[in-house]
């Protein structure tokens, strides 16, 4: 029901407006006046609501609705890598906030002397996975390394997977016989409970070899609440994926990008500029992007997939 109101709702006041501005149109004496410019305004306005339904009519897909869990890891390169992954966490709760989205750190790995070793984040919102998954893939960034001596130009590289949250039952099952669970006590900062306690959880799925852990939680049966969330949502990817393949096979004209290609560039010197290689879309405000600006480069991506 929801669902169908998100769609309603919107649709009922567009028509709703459309009429106001036919009745403003027809008191409007000429193209002039104080009527005129506030027909003008009102059908510039209506244009951006049906632009923004004829967008959300793009995230149709079956898990577009739901919510997101972002898994994010830096490349090879050492220090430089693991703090761009803190930059692009950094970037995506940035861009969670200003959506209005709810986003819950469930697992940060912190780095060697900065940064991150991984990062797992569950954005709770409408259309958030719909949105996310046209940011996985590899992301790379040229700038002059802060932890470099000679300050160098160094090109690192990160990688982010979107999964969409699936529900226990019926998306996906877990036997307890196919996971082993370990239990072990947190890394980095946390205080004295953490030092003392093995609150910290890792699940490994047998079959698949797929191995998560949670820490960010004070409490063990949260963490492992949250492990068990993140599974399920990899091996329904990974069944999705299977599934995409073999509508491939069939249909071998239909190619997505592949998951784990390069996907975007953000150089910080020796100029300033952020480019989307699927879309070739860019801009030079790279502290915008930085700071959470992503929704041109998501809404290109998904006009042109």
């Amino acid at each position: 029901m929801n669902a169908l109101k998100a769609w309603l709702e919107p649709l009922a006041a567009l028509e709703k407006s459309v009429g106001d501005v036919e009745a403003l149109i027809d008191m409007t004496d000429d193209e002039e006046g104080e009527a005129a410019d506030e027909a003008r305004r009102e059908l510039a306005s209506l244009s951006h609501r049906l632009e923004e339904l004829e967008f959300r009519k793009m995230l149709s897909g079956p898990d577009d609705d739901k919510n997101a869990i972002l898994a994010i890891h830096p490349g090879a390169g050492g220090t430089d890598s693991q703090d761009w992954a803190q930059m692009l966490l950094r970037m995506y709760l940035a861009w969670a906030a200003k959506r209005g989205f709810e986003a819950e750190l469930m697992d940060a790995q912190p780095g060697d002397g900065a940064g991150i070793k991984s990062a797992t984040v569950l954005v709770r919102g409408q259309y958030a996975y719909g949105y996310l998954r046209a940011e996985a893939g590899v992301h790379r960034l040229v700038r002059l390394s802060p932890f470099d001596a000679a300050h160098r130009r160094h090109t690192s590289f990160a990688s982010v997977a979107a999964y969409p949250e699936v529900e226990e039952a019926g998306d996906v099952e877990i036997s307890d016989a196919d996971v082993r669970v370990d239990f072990f006590r947190a890394s980095g900062p946390g205080g004295q409970h953490v030092n003392k306690s093995s609150t910290a959880v890792r699940i490994t799925h047998i079959p698949t070899g797929i191995v998560v852990s949670c820490q960010n939680e004070r409490s063990q049966f949260r963490n492992r609440e949250n492990a068990m969330k993140v599974l399920r949502a990899r091996l329904y990817a990974i069944r999705e994926e299977e599934r995409r393949k073999e509508q491939e096979a069939a249909a071998p004209e239909k190619k997505d990008i592949a998951w784990g290609s390069q996907i975007r560039s953000y150089v910080l010197h020796p100029y300033q500029l952020v480019k989307d290689v699927r879309t070739g879309l860019e801009t030079s405000n790279v502290t915008a992007v930085l700071d959470g600006r992503l929704d041109e480069f998501i809404e290109a991506y998904l006009k042109a997939s």
